[in-house]
């Protein structure tokens, strides 16, 4: 199988991904009605016959970020996993329904391969077609996260995965039962024993899909290469926004670093209704000052992971830009950092291009 140019790093052999079995073509057929949302009283559109999505991957995941990422990830303390065993079941588990209740959606659901890993609806859809709170962002170089979700209530990528499979609105499924369906399947049971010498466990599976959330990496963009020497590879466009990214168009303060995010919280107003912050991070912290503060997202692989924002509600980065350009949208606690840029409709273009820059890879 042909390596993906975004995936090209040092290899590790991987199993493929299981097959869409007749009985999860029932369960598909078994979700065709329309319900309320848990506490919500809030009735979603009926639900959908949802296609399992496809295990396109390479054969091989890289085994070290690519260039650009080198530096923070050497600083990654992990489990080792010397013959790759824990990224091929954490992988083929990514791709399994056999995680949610009605065995219909998979992680590979709301974090599709072909869209960075990300949602490219605004809002997912999970069992018997109930909706998310919130859009599924990427999970590219969630190796070097901090916290997790959008308001970083998870403190671990080990917490992180586990949380879908029990949220009501996206697999729910609790953890003892989704242990007990590891366990009564051959074909996984014997897989945790042969890593383990028992019965699947909520840390080992925590281990597993987390070992493969690991390997998900985008970097060596033209952006990259640029501030490696290769000063040829930008156009004039990319160089110009890359310069107002730089200096007054101020983006760095909250996407710096070398993954393009500070990997914290704040309030841009997306969500405010009538001069209202939604809870955001305060929702998790209990703090005031935490009200519609989301967490930053990476800049890298943007042309892949739209729609953006927390809420999914802006469709393109030429939306997200004039977003910022007028100063995000005002409410009490917006972030200190923005105010109505000074832009001229060139220097919006410039920008865009400079962005997507960083989704572009392998030379292109």
């Amino acid at each position: 199988m042909k390596e993906s140019p975004s995936l090209a790093c040092k290899p590790r052999s991987l199993m493929g991904a299981p097959r869409v079995s007749p009985s999860h073509l029932l369960g598909f057929a078994l979700a065709a009605l329309g319900l309320c949302l848990p506490g919500t009283g809030q009735r979603s559109s009926p639900a959908r016959v949802q296609d399992l999505v496809a295990d396109t991957l390479p054969e091989v995941l890289p085994d070290q970020a690519p260039m650009g990422l080198e530096a923070d990830a050497a600083l990654i303390v992990v489990e080792s996993d010397p013959d790759g065993a824990w990224l091929a079941i954490g992988r083929r588990l990514f791709f399994d329904p056999v995680l949610s209740s009605d065995r219909t959606v998979a992680c590979a659901s709301c974090h599709q391969p072909g869209h960075g890993f990300a949602d490219p609806r605004p809002l997912s859809v999970g069992v018997e077609g109930r909706i998310t709170l919130r859009h599924a962002p990427t999970l590219l170089n969630r190796a070097l996260g901090k916290t997790f979700m959008w308001d970083g209530r998870a403190a671990t990528l080990e917490e992180q995965v586990l949380q879908p499979i029990v949220n009501p609105l996206e697999m729910d499924l609790s953890l003892e039962q989704a242990l007990t369906r590891l366990a009564s399947d051959e074909s996984y049971a014997a897989g945790f024993r042969r890593l383990t010498g028992g019965a699947p466990t909520e840390v080992d599976l925590s281990r597993a899909l987390a070992t493969f959330v690991r390997h998900l990496w985008h970097a060596g963009s033209a952006v990259d290469r640029f501030r490696s020497g290769d000063v040829g590879v930008l156009s004039p466009e990319e160089k110009a926004g890359m310069w107002i990214y730089e200096s007054r168009g101020g983006c760095w303060r909250c996407h710096g670093g070398a993954n393009f995010t500070d990997e914290d919280f704040h309030n841009t107003g997306i969500g405010v209704r009538d001069g209202v912050a939604l809870p955001g991070r305060m929702g998790f912290t209990g703090e005031d000052r935490d009200r519609g503060a989301f967490k930053t997202p990476t800049l890298r692989g943007l042309t892949l992971t739209g729609p953006y924002m927390h809420d999914g509600s802006l469709a393109s980065l030429e939306e997200v830009i004039k977003f910022y350009r007028r100063g995000g949208e005002p409410n009490p606690y917006l972030d200190e950092n923005l105010r109505p840029l000074e832009l001229t409709d060139q220097d919006v273009i410039n920008l865009g291009a400079f962005l997507r820059a960083l989704s572009r890879v392998d030379g292109k």
